[in-house]
Parts: structure tokens; C-alpha cells; sequence
């Protein structure tokens, strides 16, 4: 019979695991606004921009949603968060920025910092 030891020490192994699996330790990670109000304001092709790009093998990022994030006047809103760097939100996001910012950002490091909320 495993000690409480060897059980902690089996889940903590468990969660690492799913931690790497998911991917969130991915060295760029992209978070697309689904609230109700961003779907509503063009999310949802967004997102298939990013998911696209991803089965493609375009990129190698971990790619979520994120809810409302109370700018409503900004949306669909984009997040990409890079190891070591200030993470960028991009405000205003349709297909076409999202390609660019897959292009741009996200393939050459190049920031479009005309997109970005302050």
C-alpha cells in the first residue's frame, strides 16, 4: 500500500504532467475574448484565425479564451503573453488583424503597437 508520501508525490507528478500537456508552459501563449459581448463583436472568427494557424502548424502557441475583460468598446480583444516580455492586448481584432498578428507578432516578434490598448 502507497504511503500519503507516495501519493502526494504520484499527483503532484499527475498535475506537472497535465500543466506540459495542455501546454500552458508554451513560450507564447494567445487568449482570444469569447465573453457573450466579444462573440457578439466578431470573436468567434478570431478565433478560427488562431485555430487555423495552429492545426496548419503556422504557429506553436498554447491558444485559449479568456472572458470579459470590461472593455466592451475595444472588443474582440487579444491577448498574447510571450516568456519574458510585458504581455501585448490587441483591441479591435477582426480575421484580417489576426492573420497579421499571427504574421507579424506572433512568427516575426514584431508588435503592432497601432492595435495595442495602452
Amino acid at each position: 500500500m502507497p504511503t500519503p508520501m507516495d501519493v502526494i508525490k504520484r499527483k503532484r507528478a499527475e498535475s506537472i504532467n497535465k500543466i506540459i500537456n495542455r501546454g500552458y508552459l508554451a513560450p507564447v501563449r494567445v487568449y482570444v475574448g469569447m465573453a457573450t459581448c466579444e462573440i457578439a463583436a466578431g470573436s468567434l472568427e478570431v478565433m478560427d484565425e488562431f485555430q487555423k494557424a495552429v492545426k496548419s502548424g503556422t504557429v506553436n502557441i498554447y491558444l485559449s479564451q479568456k472572458g470579459c475583460a470590461g472593455r466592451c468598446n475595444m472588443e474582440p480583444t487579444v491577448e498574447v503573453i510571450e516568456h519574458n516580455k510585458v504581455p501585448v492586448k490587441y483591441a479591435k481584432v477582426n480575421r484580417e488583424k489576426a492573420r497579421e498578428i499571427i504574421r507579424e507578432h506572433i512568427k516575426n516578434g514584431k508588435v503592432i503597437e497601432e492595435w495595442t490598448l495602452k
